[in-house]
């Protein structure tokens, strides 16, 4: 059982995650409109706070039968295809074309900063909300639509 000095530290680590998952969301919802702030800002809290509860977690529900011992892993393995699931919503198909792909991986990859938070790899959580925004941004960047649509052409013409 978790005083409440530890529980308020846990929220401050809850707080951060909801933060960097917005941060993600801001991005998608500037420049997208599928799932925003609000959607990977609870991805990250959520998977946060799963992660805490698999740490503190004991008890014969999550025990391994042989060790008797709590499993902390086996909420996080449930996170990650839990979100997948989520991610797979937001994925449409319209007209021949898919949207939602990169959307969909952000919310799955804004799950592990959560995660990472839960974990107190605050470095780790940082710089992959970092890397995640820098490839979210590519798009951006000069001449990245046009050598896109070159690949694919050159893809979709050797099929």
């Amino acid at each position: 059982m978790l005083d409440y000095h530890e529980e308020l530290r846990l929220a401050v680590d809850i707080v951060l995650a909801a933060f960097l998952g917005a941060i993600i969301g801001l991005e998608r919802e500037r420049h997208v409109g599928l799932a925003g702030i609000r959607t990977h800002a609870a991805v990250a809290l959520g998977a946060c706070l799963f992660g805490f509860i698999s740490m503190n977690v004991a008890g014969p529900t999550f025990s391994n039968t042989m060790t008797g011992s709590a499993d902390p892993s086996r909420i996080a393995a449930q996170i990650v295809s839990g979100i997948g699931f989520l991610g797979a919503g937001v994925i449409l198909r319209d007209k021949g074309r898919i949207r939602g792909l990169t959307t969909a991986a952000s919310v799955w990859a804004t799950a592990s900063v959560g995660l990472a938070v839960a974990n107190k790899m605050y470095i780790l959580a940082i710089s992959s909300t970092l890397i995640i925004l820098a490839l979210l941004s590519l798009y951006r960047v000069p001449g990245w639509m046009k050598w896109k649509k070159k690949v694919r052409k050159r893809v979709y013409d050797d099929d």
